[in-house]
């Protein structure tokens, strides 16, 4: 889907995940429960770490460019009382929200990933902080004892924005050439190679995914696929046929 038509999805995916990891902040027995999925963190760090991800994105979508020095966050920490606290998460997704409509998707800005499969622009960002929303629900549910399936449309995009910002780049793979192939149940198919180039995806069609022989393929639902790739779940609860040590040597690389 091209970037223009995706970016009003892109805006209220991030609005609807934003409201749900505050509902779940908001009826936490505790905002010092630990998050199983990020360990050392409390419920506070995790609520502090995605408002200053909103704020810090929305500084950068208006005011830097494509090759900019990379910006320092504004030190600025979450208030701890509950109330204030959903006050100040509410502020941060709208701050975010407001630069980004008013960038607007083509504007180019700075980012940490290489720009091969994911550019440097401002739609770019917006489809960054979609699963950044969505994996920290999962996490704060999981804090508060309530963990939930993710959404299968933002999970399905999670899993190819993932490969695309996190998975594409030219550091070489120091193994030998391998390719491992994604299948996701309601979402479709992507196939990961990595050799002396780096690391680079495609999306498979039903006919490629039927035929393709990978070193390696894994298969589960969307959910799963997007909870996998983000190391929320280990390897073990899905399906893997080929090659199982591919898909560890490829989390523990770089």
């Amino acid at each position: 889907m091209p970037e223009h038509l995706y970016f009003p999805t892109l805006l209220r995916m991030i609005d609807e995940r934003s409201a749900a990891f505050r509902a779940t902040v908001a009826a936490a027995p505790s905002l010092d429960a630990d998050v199983p999925s990020c360990p050392g963190w409390t419920l506070y760090d995790l609520a502090n770490h995605l408002s200053e991800g909103d704020r810090f994105w929305a500084y950068i979508v208006l005011n830097t460019a494509p090759g900019d020095e990379r910006p320092s966050k504004d030190g600025l920490a979450a208030p701890r009382e509950r109330k204030a606290l959903i006050t100040w998460l509410a502020d941060s997704t709208e701050q975010l929200l407001t630069a980004l409509r008013e960038a607007g998707p083509d504007r180019g800005c700075w980012a940490w990933w290489e720009p091969l499969a994911s550019p440097h622009t401002v739609a770019a960002v917006a489809r960054r902080r979609v699963p950044e929303s969505l994996i920290h629900t999962y996490d704060a549910q999981l804090a508060s004892g309530t963990p939930q399936e993710l959404p299968t449309t933002e999970a399905g995009d999670a899993i190819e924005e993932f490969l695309a910002t996190v998975c594409t780049g030219t550091v070489p793979w120091p193994g030998e050439p391998a390719t491992m192939d994604y299948h996701a149940a309601e979402a479709g198919s992507w196939r990961q190679t990595v050799d002396a180039t780096g690391s680079r995806f495609t999306r498979l069609t039903a006919a490629e995914a039927a035929e393709s022989k990978p070193t390696a393929a894994i298969y589960g639902t969307a959910s799963e696929m997007a909870l996998l790739m983000y190391m929320r779940i280990p390897a073990g609860s899905l399906r893997m046929e080929g090659d199982a040590d591919l898909l560890q040597q490829m989390q523990g690389w770089g």
